[in-house]
């Protein structure tokens, strides 16, 4: 029986962007449909680790260098994204203000930022967009312009975007920014239904209550360096994060959910 590889493994790696060394010597271990989320402060390295999942950073090539993603040391980008689905908080391209909801999640088909006129949608696309859509309770987003949407509205359609290849693993890079607390509480339980799908979650953020209660797996990081790597129960104390953030924390958990100050 064939045992699904790994998301990721990545051994003694280490990612220079210009002159700068900002990941040093990292060794990682993610498994097919874990959810995990990636803490630390600014500045840490967060972004540009996401940055190597997806092939926009390459590492430092040295004989102790491996990094495999599902399995395999080379990918092409485009096929790379019909495993994962990423999130992040600008919207892809200039157009996309200006396209319908159903279209811009369609457009994540060809990773294109509208339904150009050369592109052939067919009705499975239409189909899956849709089922995307009603997974972030946004049917009623599907016909209107994605630039009149609020910044949570907008989340949600890239985050169905995203998913509409049904992808392994859904990398989100601080998927909170931005959002008033409404909006961060209707894209937390957005987030958790994704989970329970079977979707694998990999959450950059430094927002402890950006932590679903589906996730059971914290790694920290802290001047490119991992600083801690456990379970979240374990990790998720006062004087972890004091150490981590270097400012006093007081802690308050409610439902599987952390809160500080």
């Amino acid at each position: 029986m064939n045992q699904e590889p790994d998301f990721l493994l990545m051994q003694h790696v280490s990612v220079a962007r210009g002159d700068n060394v900002v990941l040093h010597d990292l060794s990682l271990r993610i498994g097919h449909g874990e959810h995990v989320a990636i803490l630390g402060p600014n500045g840490c390295g967060k972004s540009t680790l996401i940055k190597t999942f997806t092939c926009q950073c390459y590492p430092i090539v040295t004989p102790e260098t491996q990094l495999l993603l599902l399995g395999r040391k080379r990918w092409d980008v485009s096929q790379l994204r019909s495993h994962l689905g990423v999130v992040s908080a600008e919207l892809p391209g200039e157009r996309t203000p200006v396209t319908s909801g159903l279209d811009a999640v369609i457009a994540g088909f060809f990773s294109a930022s509208t339904l150009w006129p050369n592109l052939h949608v067919t009705p499975d696309m239409r189909d899956r967009a849709r089922e995307a859509l009603h997974l972030m309770q946004a049917d009623h987003l599907a016909s209107r312009l994605v630039g009149a949407m609020s910044a949570g509205e907008q989340r949600r359609i890239m985050i169905a975007r995203a998913l509409v290849h049904q992808p392994q693993m859904l990398l989100l890079d601080e998927p909170s920014n931005a959002l008033d607390l409404a909006a961060q509480r209707e894209l937390r339980e957005a987030l958790r239904r994704v989970a329970r799908q079977g979707v694998g979650i990999l959450m950059v953020t430094h927002h402890l209550a950006d932590i679903l209660p589906e996730i059971d797996r914290v790694i920290m990081m802290r001047q490119g360096r991992i600083f801690a790597d456990g379970p979240k129960r374990d990790l998720i104390t006062a004087e972890t994060l004091r150490a981590l953030f270097g400012v006093e924390v007081s802690l308050l958990e409610h439902d599987g959910s952390w809160h500080s100050w």
